[in-house]
């Protein structure tokens, strides 16, 4: 059975949970990082030096990073369903993953921070604004994008759709006023009615 380490408020372990899930695969979480401890001990950073979360443990093999592990599985349990055979529709959904790690991911990221992690008292309005101007265009680009099909590399699920599904479950989970978006609104609400998003998309954000 596969093993994670992290906690499910990590938006990185979510995205491995919601792989798994989509995927049917049976899978232990054991909480790691942050209040959790564990990530500094000697047995986890010989597996992970980063000190970061998620781990995989597949049998003997580990891996670390998110979208690396998200492949990963797509790649062994997923050929020719979530990752895609042929190689330009392969690349197209890689595109999208780095695209993620890259751009979406960093714009917003700062928001989250001030509002969750930042007491109220201490916040920095002005970094909370940055970084809604940064995010707020690349809804609108996502939004576009799907507005000629219905997931993001085309049209059938793929990876490329479970990273970009995690940020906006944590973009939308701020409390920020979000113009409307009723194609992004309507590929995330598909998402979010899968089984396979329960305990990782519809989890509180803290």
């Amino acid at each position: 059975m596969l093993k994670l380490w992290g906690r499910i408020s990590s938006i990185n372990v979510r995205k491995v949970v919601f792989t798994a899930q989509l995927l049917e695969l049976p899978f232990e979480r054991v909480d790691a990082g942050a209040s959790f401890g564990i990530v500094q001990t000697p047995g986890y950073l010989a597996c992970n030096p980063n000190a970061l979360v998620p781990l995989l443990e597949d049998g003997d093999f580990t891996l670390w990073e998110s979208n690396v592990i998200v492949r990963y599985l797509c790649a062994k349990h997923g050929a020719g369903r979530l990752y895609p055979q042929e190689l330009r529709a392969r690349f197209d959904a890689e595109r999208w993953m780095d695209w993620q790690q890259t751009t979406l991911n960093p714009a917003g990221r700062e928001a989250f921070v001030q509002l969750f992690r930042v007491p109220a008292q201490q916040r920095n309005p002005a970094a909370i604004d940055a970084s809604v101007s940064a995010t707020e265009p690349l809804l609108a680009m996502l939004d576009a994008h799907l507005a000629r099909r219905p997931y993001m590399a085309g049209d059938t699920l793929t990876l490329a759709d479970i990273p970009i599904a995690c940020e906006l479950h944590r973009w939308w989970g701020l409390p920020l006023p979000s113009p409307a978006r009723p194609h992004l609104r309507r590929w995330y609400d598909s998402l979010l009615a899968l089984p396979a998003a329960r305990g990782a998309l519809d989890v509180p954000l803290s």
